[in-house]
């Protein structure tokens, strides 16, 4: 027995800090709003009321995903609106994929220990990229749990939630023999491949995040934290063109763990893109530490954010005023073929 003081905060978890925090951001996620959301932050839940008159058959669309060891550079560089950008982000274009349009986003922050600048930083990322993708933030839970995480440590994740018309909903069994393959540019590695990144930057080459890397003209840090492209105003205009038969979103796995997500049975999708074209940043980590052509593809992006399958007759229209890439066409599948297969 001892007379220390047992208490929630002695135990690490301050619930007033909490409540300050969560007053902190209020004015921030309120310019995120539209005259659909009822209610503030802070109640039991969001409420949000849209207008299902404007479809004939309303689907509502939802994905929650996270930013990965990518927030453990955050941590090293002190740096973290890029991570809140990065978040909402990436599940605008999990849900764009499928033809639907952001309604609503909700937020989670696990920390080790509240700190109300990480806190403030990350949030004002997310309303960045709300603001941006005409989305609402419209709620989330922050839970400061020690033992789960260290200190300095924090997790992130989100959930979406946007709308498609179902006749609009792709990829909608329109991918076929003789559609284009499209490649978007990725803004870097997005938010995927970033422990084998990590394990190459920081202990293969022993750099850090303020290091500068003279062949590619940036720090690890700017390298490694440029932020995960959305692609959604890009996309929107061409979202009810029957044209456009298919997306990926190039996330975990590279081209060919997600490209094979929307090629239907009997049918391959060939691509012609090899290492020799891929940004100087993937080939600097790929020559760094000697990695495989296979694995390269399979753990980054390789410099595409988003492919579209579309029409022969739409790649002019498609591509116009971009800096797309062909990167090859959809055929019948033959024997040896993947669902993906890569042609030099």
């Amino acid at each position: 027995m001892t007379d220390e003081r047992i208490d929630y905060r002695s135990s690490g978890v301050d619930i007033q800090a909490g409540e300050d925090a969560v007053d902190n951001i209020k004015q921030m996620v309120r310019e995120t709003y539209d005259h659909n959301v009822l209610g503030d932050l802070g109640s039991f839940g969001g409420l949000y009321r849209f207008d299902t008159s404007l479809y004939q058959a309303p689907v509502l669309v939802s994905s929650t995903d996270g930013v990965g060891t990518k927030l453990l550079v955050a941590i090293l560089a002190g740096k973290y609106n890029t991570v809140g950008q990065d978040l909402v982000n990436h599940c605008v274009n999990d849900i764009l994929v499928q033809g639907a349009l952001p309604l609503f986003f909700l937020d989670y922050i696990g920390l080790g220990k509240l700190d109300h600048t990480v806190v403030q930083e990350v949030i004002a990322g997310m309303v960045k990229a709300c603001r941006e993708n005409h989305c609402v933030l419209i709620g989330g839970e922050m839970a400061e749990m020690p033992g789960i995480y260290r200190e300095k440590d924090f997790d992130l994740a989100g959930t979406i939630v946007g709308v498609v018309e179902q006749s609009s909903l792709l990829p909608a069994n329109r991918v076929r023999c003789g559609d284009i393959l499209i490649g978007m540019p990725s803004t870097g590695l997005h938010t995927n491949g970033y422990s084998l990144a990590r394990r190459i930057v920081f202990d293969h080459l022993k750099l850090d995040v303020n290091s500068y890397v003279t062949d590619l003209k940036a720090t690890v840090g700017e390298l490694l934290l440029a932020v995960h492209k959305s692609y959604l105003q890009e996309i929107k205009p061409h979202l009810h063109d029957r044209r456009l038969h298919g997306l990926a979103h190039i996330t975990g796995g590279g081209i060919p763990g997600n490209l094979k997500r929307i090629i239907p049975d009997g049918l391959s999708a060939l691509v012609s893109y090899n290492l020799d074209e891929v940004p100087p940043l993937f080939r600097w980590l790929r020559e760094s530490a000697d990695l495989d052509i296979e694995e390269m593809r399979s753990a980054f992006n390789l410099g595409i954010g988003m492919i579209a399958v579309v029409d022969p007759g739409f790649v002019e229209d498609f591509m116009k005023n971009t800096n797309y890439l062909v990167l090859g066409e959809i055929e019948e599948s033959r024997p040896g073929f993947e669902k993906v297969t890569f042609i030099q």
